[in-house]
């Protein structure tokens, strides 16, 4: 039995306004709630918070420092109109992209790295011969 369910996930950042809108283009949805710390997106399979941070340092990568924390893996069917979909959105591609025929490191306005990546039900497959 689960002890918990996911309530949100909160990426923190100085301009809570563009990150949200980043995120609910990318992932269809709709700021619901903000103030001047935080915005709400209701997304169709829950809730992603833009978190204002005084002093925010985006992570870097593949760097270290500061180091990354977290990441998104967003599955998608096709890699190049994904990624230019989310170019449009304010995403900005990352100069390393160590296997890019499954998966684009894209970085968010913010700065946090996110990943476009074939279904992993496909890829098990093709790597299974099927």
């Amino acid at each position: 039995m689960a002890v918990a369910r996911l309530g949100s996930i909160t990426l923190d950042c100085d301009d809570i306004d563009t990150l949200a809108a980043f995120w609910a283009g990318m992932l269809g949805g709709t700021p619901v709630l903000t103030n001047e710390k935080f915005i709400i997106v209701q997304l169709p399979e829950g809730y992603l918070t833009a978190h204002r941070v005084p002093g925010y340092r985006p992570p870097t990568w593949p760097e270290e420092n500061p180091p990354k924390q977290i990441h998104l893996d967003l599955a998608v069917d096709d890699l190049e109109t994904a990624q230019a979909a989310a170019i449009a959105l304010g995403a900005s591609p990352a100069a390393h992209q160590a296997n890019p025929e499954v998966c684009r490191v894209l970085f968010d306005p913010a700065g946090h790295p996110f990943c476009l990546s074939l279904p992993i039900g496909r890829l098990v497959a093709a790597r299974r011969g099927g």
